[in-house]
């Protein structure tokens, strides 16, 4: 059968849904990726022929955000009306109107919709195409957002026929995103938000995606000491926070290797001791079984991978879902947070240098990652994708 699969273009958005999309293609379907054009030839080097749709977030900016401002600058009182616009209005619409054009030409048996573009759902739903909800990390309740989003979503599902009646606007999660469809959920039952229950949810273990690329030699060379990674992700590193991190590492008794992403040039985070081994990018999901200890921004692609790795984790939350997935990562005993001022030499070389010895955090990590390693792969549920539609 032909499958559609769409998400926003952004790595944290898009990686999760590429092992189960490449996955169909092992079982033997056809399958297309809509997004935006960026991450074309990463989807055709696995197999998934892309197609353009949608917008980037980059795109929308000057029409949500206050001059000179960015998102991390934004209190959750301003904050989560302009995000709510732009993923339930702007970025909802954009996909919508791109995806129910390929939906007429390509005529797809399945549509998987990435959970933050609900505008390919709203598409699918307006054409009759049955839809997956492909999750893409822990989701977790409590904002307002939601409520907000059904608002413009609603006024996006009415310009193609779609009446969003069955979507409560007040049941205070991310329903919205869902819009009532079948949920593939990524995340470990353990560390899922219990207030956060979706009927017919499909367990999908969480692989971590990562382009070819070669691992630092550090990664896999013999050593005495232990090795420490470094990121912030791709789209919220700031150097400070990178500065005050590599300090405090640099202290420690252990090799440190430090991914700047494509946010921060390696440049601006200026000299480095000889324990740290400073690059632009690395394979990640590679990277991740060789690690002791994973120091972040608990965006969801680190926090799965790292959860997945069995590698206990130091967070340093910084926008988005990251102060959620740090919640959990720390009530779940896998770890510590850091956040906002908290972020300083001395306090990261603390907090690094007690995850490294204890026992606890190890044992607890360990059995997360058992946990994830008994969850359905993507070829399992790959299988069953007849089934659900």
């Amino acid at each position: 059968m032909l499958i559609l699969f769409s998400s926003l273009g952004a790595h944290g958005h898009l990686f999760p849904l590429l092992p189960l999309a490449r996955a169909a293609v092992r079982a033997g379907h056809r399958v297309k990726f809509a997004t935006t054009g960026g991450f074309h030839e990463v989807l055709a080097g696995i197999g998934v022929e892309p197609v353009v749709a949608g917008a980037g977030m980059r795109d929308f900016a000057s029409q949500v955000l206050p001059p000179g401002k960015s998102p991390r600058d934004l209190a959750d009182a301003e904050g989560i009306p302009i995000i709510a616009r732009l993923f339930g209005d702007l970025l909802a619409r954009s996909f919508a109107t791109d995806v129910a054009g390929l939906i007429e030409q390509e005529r797809p048996d399945l549509v998987v919709q990435e959970l933050a573009n609900p505008g390919a759902g709203i598409a699918a739903r307006a054409a009759g195409v049955p839809v997956l909800c492909h999750g893409f990390g822990r989701m977790s309740t409590g904002s307002e957002m939601p409520k907000l989003m059904v608002g413009h979503l609603r006024g996006v599902a009415a310009e193609h026929g779609v009446d969003l009646g069955d979507v409560d606007a007040d049941a205070g999660d991310d329903s919205p995103f869902l819009l009532g469809n079948p949920y593939l959920d990524i995340c470990p039952p353990s560390l899922r938000d219990p207030s956060f229950s979706v009927p017919g949810t499909i367990p999908l273990r969480p692989v971590p995606f990562a382009t070819p690329g070669e691992l630092p030699a550090i990664a896999t060379a013999p050593r005495d000491k232990p090795l420490v990674y470094l990121t912030l992700g791709t789209a919220f590193g700031h150097a400070e926070v990178f500065r005050a991190a590599i300090d405090g590492l640099a202290s420690l008794d252990a090799h440190v290797l430090v991914a700047a992403g494509p946010a921060v040039e390696t440049a601006a985070l200026g000299e480095v001791p000889d324990n740290v081994s400073l690059h632009a990018w690395v394979p990640q999901a590679d990277l991740l079984p060789h690690v002791d200890l994973v120091v972040h921004h608990g965006g969801s692609g680190t926090t799965m991978g790292a959860l997945g790795a069995g590698v206990p984790q130091l967070v340093l939350p910084q926008g988005a879902d990251q102060f959620s997935n740090a919640e959990a990562v720390v009530a779940a005993g896998l770890g510590e947070r850091l956040i906002g001022d908290e972020v300083a030499a001395e306090a990261v070389a603390s907090a690094a240098r007690g995850l490294l010895v204890s026992e606890e955090v190890a044992v607890a990590a360990k059995a997360v990652a058992a946990e994830i390693a008994a969850m359905p792969s993507p070829d399992e549920v790959a299988a069953r994708l007849p089934e659900l539609i």
